[in-house]
């Protein structure tokens, strides 16, 4: 079990440098937001860096919550996951209110659309962008109401030298 919990110690760590790194880049494109194609087409490379850290931080971020902090949270209760799919995870991640699958069932949808967008249709790649930059706000919710209850419920987490 120690190894778990440092582990997960660890997990929470990684995802708060993606959620930092999603603010400070969010802050530098709130002005070039939304985009269009011509705006897109213009931006500097400064801002385009910006744009690349949303995609990767969002992704990235979605991907570790999903992966890695979901079931460890489960674990953590004394559930038994080894049966159990992604989706009756979500469930009982739903059941104890901490996220709404529907609503994590669509931010997994924008975070695939961008991870496999190779389109030569700037429109698309464009109101890609803009869905992610729009949806920041709804996953880095989803991130701190799971944090405050790993916080609350798990005193490891809590006595932790390493989180905020």
């Amino acid at each position: 079990m120690r190894e778990i919990k440092e582990s997960f110690i660890e997990i929470l760590y990684e995802c708060n440098q993606h959620k930092k790194r999603l603010l400070k880049a969010k802050e530098h494109l709130k002005d070039s937001m939304p985009l269009d194609v011509n705006r897109y087409n213009t931006l500097d490379e400064i801002l385009m860096s910006f744009i690349d850290q949303i995609v990767f931080r969002f992704s990235k971020l979605q991907d570790t919550m999903g992966e890695k902090i979901f079931p460890k949270i489960l674990i953590l209760l004394g559930e038994d996951i080894k049966k159990l799919s992604f989706i009756d995870r979500l469930n009982r991640l739903e059941e104890l209110e901490l996220l709404y699958k529907d609503e994590w069932m669509f931010l997994r949808k924008i975070r695939n659309e961008i991870a496999h967008e190779y389109s030569f249709n700037q429109k698309e790649i464009v109101d890609s962008i803009n869905l992610v930059f729009e949806k920041i706000d709804d996953l880095l919710r989803i991130y701190q109401d799971i944090y405050s209850y790993c916080f609350k419920k798990f005193d490891f987490v809590n006595k932790s030298d390493i989180l905020e």
